[in-house]
């Protein structure tokens, strides 16, 4: 079997050239990075689409689920007390339910950070 003929010691190319081919790989490099983030930032977005639309609808079914409530609550207390002072009563007490769950939800941010 024949050898491949050495074709000698290979001249030395100029500085200027290397330092070229070194940041023209560096781009690419840097492409094909930002081109696999890209990707897996894509992959991921379209994962949480169908659970993000989920959430959304199940978060407006409670809102119309606590409107209902505050409803029926100020319709309760119309018989006794009037509908106007019904209306305040309930929502005095949402407003307090709410600043509750605000105040403590502030509290748990403070001791967790």
């Amino acid at each position: 079997m024949l050898k491949p003929v050495d074709p000698g010691p290979q001249p030395e190319r100029p500085i200027g050239e290397l330092v070229h081919e070194i940041i023209e790989d560096g781009k690419a490099y840097a492409r094909a990075e930002f081109g696999l983030v890209k990707a897996i930032a894509t992959a991921k977005g379209k994962a949480l689409i169908l659970p993000a639309a989920l959430f959304g609808t199940a978060f407006i079914m409670a809102l119309a689920a606590v409107t209902a409530l505050a409803l029926g609550v100020v319709m309760a207390l119309a018989k006794f007390i009037g509908p106007l002072a019904a209306g305040f009563v309930g929502m005095i007490t949402f407003l307090a339910i709410t600043g509750g769950l605000g105040w403590w939800g502030v509290q748990r941010l403070r001791r967790d950070l």
